[in-house]
């Protein structure tokens, strides 16, 4: 029997473009652009949910600023989008579904306290790892595409994940983590 092509290709692991598969690099950059904001728009909707089940008082504080950090996230992508004269709806973004996804199942497979707090850190700097790779990415095709302001931007955001995944790090181990801990000794 005479393999097609296209089976050819699937069994040596090359995979077929789709036919709206971006072409250059500003195609590509748009479609992570597009990608990032809806991550973004979805992150609004579970931080609250983090928030409402984290109990140690710091870390309830971090989440609820970080609402407000990435609405301004947000507000920087839509600005990013009318200098590009693009639309800014979003593109499915199934590593941060997968994420929030997690985080969640997380929250369900521990008790209210120091250990779900620990998970909830957990959760959240993945995520802010998925932001930093991103913004990190982002701002380095801005700036190969000569947009130093869209960069600038970029840039911008990426310092704030940045900031933040180190505020989660010195929550966890400053407290919460140890917190944890001693609920195994208890």
């Amino acid at each position: 029997m005479k393999k097609t092509e296209n089976q050819n290709a699937n069994s040596t692991g090359n995979i077929k473009a789709k036919s709206s598969a971006a072409e250059g690099l500003r195609e590509l950059f748009i479609d992570e652009l597009k990608d990032i904001i809806y991550a973004e728009r979805a992150l609004l909707k579970s931080l609250p949910k983090m928030a409402k089940n984290a109990t140690e008082p710091k870390l309830v504080s971090a989440i609820e600023e970080h609402v407000k950090v990435t609405e301004g996230q947000v507000q920087r992508l839509d600005q990013i989008f009318e200098i590009l004269g693009e639309s800014n709806r979003g593109k499915k973004c199934d590593a941060m579904e997968g994420l929030i996804k997690e985080g969640e199942s997380i929250m369900e497979e521990t008790e209210a306290g120091p250990v779900r707090d620990a998970g909830i850190i957990s959760a959240s700097q993945k995520i802010e790892h998925y932001e930093i790779a991103s913004y990190g990415t982002l701002a380095a095709f801005a700036k190969t595409l000569g947009e130093d302001e869209i960069s600038s931007l970029l840039e911008a955001t990426l310092a704030e994940e940045k900031e933040a995944d180190a505020l989660l790090t010195d929550s966890a181990y400053n407290t919460i983590n140890f917190e944890a801990a001693e609920e195994d000794n208890n």
